[in-house]
């Protein structure tokens, strides 16, 4: 008797096997069902197969559905199926059901497999859920799940990525104290995330070792956010020394390498410095793409004469094919620079027919040039055909009108895009905020302008040295003195300071109300 169900049982699994290799993943479903519901017992490990063939296959309702159904009957998941099913869900972040799998695995002692692991610590911190991803890291490691490289590189990323620079840092030193050796992504993670927070010493100094004793064979990321940090910083040497090193150390520079250094040789006028870079391009086999081509062609336009400007993208980058947008906007806004509208929109004009689709720079740079000359209808144009392309404006291009709004006194109509930008969910920047209180300052409406000078700060968005000093210019002019002693007395305790001429005409008004007391 007992062989006889032991042969009908191993038939049920072997026609089941067979419609799952068959990839009849419907009559499978059948099948087990059918067995499920025979007088034939069916055992915990066709659960964990079964449930493991309805994971891989994406049908994850059935497979809690049939788990719901196990779990009463005293049938449980082994680890493997749990961990299985916890990274399936993962990609359908069905966290509800995640969160159930894991306090089950926690009653029968369990955790999950360092993949499973990893792939929700992932999911965690790409929905920007980090504090939960902490807890559940810390949650795990008490359990027993000790994390590895991978784990520490995921968590690294999700603190860079919500900016907790210091949270991630420690959880560096963390992998470091529990003798985790960095590889080449764990290093990346930390000096991209490092140099983006604008702490390029930071980054060196904490892979230094790494890079002198070359325990870890790093990618041209790792060296190119360096370089990259290094310039901004100002600290050309330091960027160049280490271009130097990646090459004897086999890590070949890349396009972005140069197109880093370039970018810093061009903005700081070092032209030979510059020729010499796309020289050894050439040379090391490297062709400058779109970006090395347009860094050159912003830099002409600094210098040269826009025709001359235009004749360089039309005879060098052209024939390349490296045209793009970013070329045709560069030129637009050198010719509506130079107060050639009529040039500038004949390119755009040309960029149409060439299928070169615009983006917002390019239509700010038109919009700006024409509501300076007075010319209202063609910006509205150009603006309704914005629009039409469904591009939305962003933060610079309110800002850019709003700017030629308060310098041309229309502050009422400043007002109304300035509103109108918050209806759409843009938050004004500083620079938003400053256009539009010195234009009420110079229009002699200081109150307003404070009104708004309070707002900004109410929204988190901090005052700078120029807030601060229209403002007060705002106030002298009004003769509100003591308001703008205030205001000075809040600016220094900013760290900012005042022009001499004002901060004389305020120390003049403060003793001179010291005198009347």
């Amino acid at each position: 008797m007992h062989q006889t169900l032991g042969a009908i049982r191993l038939a049920y699994r072997s026609r089941i096997a067979h419609l799952v290799k068959s990839g009849m993943i419907d009559n499978a479903v059948q099948v087990f069902d059918e067995m499920r519901h025979s007088s034939y017992r069916v055992f915990s490990v066709d659960y964990n197969r079964f449930i493991g063939v309805l994971v891989k296959d994406s049908r994850f309702e059935l497979a809690e559905a049939i788990y719901r159904d196990m779990t009463p009957m005293g049938f449980s998941l082994i680890p493997f199926t749990y961990s299985r099913f916890i990274s399936g869900l993962c990609k359908v972040k069905n966290f509800d059901l995640i969160d159930a799998l894991l306090r089950d695995m926690e009653t029968l002692g369990y955790v999950p497999d360092i993949w499973a692991f990893n792939i929700y610590l992932d999911l965690l911190c790409r929905e920007r859920n980090i504090g939960f991803a902490v807890q559940t890291f810390c949650c795990m490691v008490r359990r027993g799940r000790e994390p590895d490289v991978v784990s520490y590189t995921i968590l690294i990323n999700g603190l860079f990525r919500v900016g907790k620079v210091t949270d991630a840092v420690e959880i560096w030193n963390e992998m470091i104290r529990r003798g985790i050796r960095p590889d080449n992504r764990a290093c990346a993670a930390l000096v991209v995330g490092l140099c983006h927070a604008r702490k390029v010493d930071l980054a060196y100094e904490m892979v230094a070792d790494e890079i002198k004793s070359a325990t870890v064979k790093f990618s041209t990321v790792v060296y190119n956010a360096l370089i990259s940090g290094f310039c901004r910083a100002g600290r050309i040497e330091k960027a160049e020394a280490l271009k130097s090193f990646m090459s004897k150390s086999g890590c070949e520079p890349d396009v972005v390498t140069y197109n880093v250094l370039l970018n810093f040789y061009y903005d700081n006028n070092m032209l030979k410095k510059a020729e010499g870079v796309m020289n050894e391009m050439v040379r090391s086999g490297i062709q400058p793409d779109a970006y090395s081509y347009n860094q050159l062609l912003k830099r002409h336009c600094r210098v040269s004469h826009p025709d001359k400007c235009y004749s360089f993208m039309a005879k060098e980058m052209e024939p390349r094919g490296l045209c793009d947008v970013v070329s045709y906007s560069t030129l637009i806004e050198t010719f509506c620079r130079a107060s050639n509208t009529r040039k500038a929109y004949k390119i755009f004009e040309e960029m149409r027919e060439k299928g070169i689709v615009m983006n917002v720079v390019t239509y700010t740079s038109l919009i700006k040039a024409f509501l300076r000359e007075g010319n209202s209808s063609v910006a509205k144009k150009l603006l309704d055909q914005m629009t039409e392309l469904g591009l939305s404006p962003d933060r610079i291009f309110y800002t850019t009108i709003l700017e030629h709004l308060c310098k041309s006194g229309n502050l009422d109509k400043a007002y109304g895009v300035f509103n109108d930008m918050i209806e759409h969910g843009i938050t004004p920047d500083v620079i938003t905020y400053n256009a539009l209180i010195c234009g009420l300052c110079r229009s002699c409406r200081v109150t307003e302008a404070m009104r708004l000078f309070e707002d900004m700060q109410s929204t988190e968005c901090c005052p700078d040295e120029l807030t601060f000093k229209f403002i007060i210019g705002g106030l002298v002019r009004e003769n509100k003195l003591s308001a703008a002693y205030k205001i000075w007395d809040q600016m220094m305790d900013k760290g900012f300071t005042l022009d001499r001429d004002v901060s004389d005409t305020l120390i003049k008004a403060s003793c001179s109300v010291s005198a009347d007391a």
